[in-house]
């Protein structure tokens, strides 16, 4: 992503300061939380907006920063998408404590050894809201910046963990066969670098494949990737693969499959099709009838779709906080809400036991990857789904607290963040469990 030009903004911000405020990360400095608001900033304001306020789609920065601070808020506005409808009932009902003082109040040592109370490092890291669920009630809440209670924001990776859930399910059930290979499912992949790989190996990110997935870089596999999904606009001169498919033939081998974990977007991209293909539904038409509309979700999510009306699956899912909160403590409660059995109880218990072959050491934890979650193997038994810019969602069943978390840090890479968020999750469940 491109960093920002901050005398670009000197003038925009009129926050009557005279020094503006910022902050570092890897060299490179960046108006701070504050500064950056979407609402201090004007992003989208006015009929029309002025053009230096103005965010497009076809500009290509709606996910630069200070922009990206309004846009993951907002991604209807940009881009194609489906709806994933929460269905006609009422919606469940979750019981609100309020904890926020005494939660705000909290401290901790970060990974550099720095104490920070719970509330300033929510602004340090770009928070655009939080919910944590405690036993399955609301204990804290908390909306910044663009991001309202019925608005959905933009989970990014977090999306896999949803796929995941639904392929192991499926495994589970008999219909999809993890020892199989991708053809079996998809013919057109023959010749491709998914031809050998079996399902649970994708299910896993354990194929190897000649492709990049570095966002800071747009030379990066990830940015074509992205632009043949219709999450990237292309250049008059583009004649590169137009669908999600159409890039999933064009991916080639480079080493073998099985022996490492590698983290690739377009793993997810294939688990997406073969569920469309195997089910005879899309990914959004299986959110609703699996998981939204028996959650009994408040508001309706939406999916981003390629030209060909693919969802993506790899990064396409926004959804308010409180429902994604609502994903975890099913979850959290191995897979029952409300009496139903909405994913097998083997298929939770499986992916919280994670791949004990395929550990990596990461920020003092041994974590691991299975079915499409992060496995951290802490003293909560946490595991989680992910996504840049800081979308997180923490489930630390000895704790008995889920944890929904969105952002739009400046920094795609949760090595930027991680250092402060990674501590104060697991302070946060240390001082619940108590």
């Amino acid at each position: 992503m491109k960093n920002v030009d901050l005398d670009r903004f000197i003038g925009d911000l009129k926050l009557g300061r005279q020094t503006m405020n910022t902050t570092e990360f890897d060299g490179r400095r960046y108006l701070d939380a504050h500064a950056s608001d979407p609402r201090e900033l004007g992003w989208m304001r006015g009929a029309p907006p002025p053009g230096d306020k103005c965010i497009t789609f076809d500009s290509d920065a709606f996910l630069d920063f200070p922009q990206i601070r309004w846009s993951l808020a907002h991604v209807r506005e940009l881009m194609a998408t489906v709806n994933v409808p929460r269905g006609g009932g009422r919606p469940s009902y979750l019981e609100h404590t309020d904890n926020a003082s005494e939660i705000d109040s909290l401290t901790f040592a970060d990974a550099n050894g720095r104490t920070r109370r719970f509330d300033q490092a929510l602004v340090d890291t770009y928070a655009d809201g939080i919910v944590v669920l405690h036993r399955g009630r609301i204990v804290y809440e908390r909306y910044f910046g663009a991001l309202e209670q019925h608005l959905p924001h933009a989970c990014m990776s977090i999306t896999k963990s949803y796929v995941g859930t639904l392929i192991a399910a499926f495994v589970h059930e008999g219909l999809l066969d993890g020892s199989k290979t991708i053809p079996h499912y998809l013919p057109e992949l023959r010749g491709t670098a998914f031809e050998d790989a079996t399902l649970r190996q994708v299910m896993d990110m354990q194929v190897g494949l000649a492709y990049t997935e570095v966002y800071a870089d747009e030379r990066s596999s990830v940015w074509d990737y992205l632009r043949a999904c219709g999450m990237r606009p292309r250049a008059a001169s583009y004649d590169g693969p137009r669908t999600s498919c159409d890039y999933l033939r064009t991916v080639r081998k480079e080493r073998v499959h099985g022996e490492v974990f590698a983290y690739k977007t377009v793993n997810t991209e294939v688990l997406g099709w073969v569920m469309a293909r195997v089910t005879g539904q899309t990914f959004a038409q299986l959110l609703h009838e699996r998981l939204w509309s028996p959650l009994g979700c408040e508001e309706d999510g939406y999916v981003a779709v390629d030209p060909a009306g693919m969802p993506v699956a790899g990064a396409g899912l926004c959804a308010s906080l409180r429902d994604l909160a609502r994903f975890g403590e099913l979850m959290r409660r191995e897979g029952e809400w409300n009496g139903q059995q909405l994913v097998p109880a083997a298929v939770v218990h499986d992916i919280q036991d994670g791949n004990q072959d395929a550990k990596y050491f990461y920020m003092g934890l041994h974590r691991s990857y299975r079915s499409q979650w992060w496995v951290a193997h802490d003293e909560l038994n946490g595991f989680e789904a992910r996504g840049i810019h800081g979308q997180r969602l923490y489930v630390a069943p000895k704790a008995e607290m889920v944890v929904a978390r969105f952002g739009s840090h400046p920094v795609a890479s949760a090595v930027a963040s991680d250092p402060i968020t990674m501590p104060q999750l697991l302070a946060l469940g240390h001082r619940l469990r108590a």
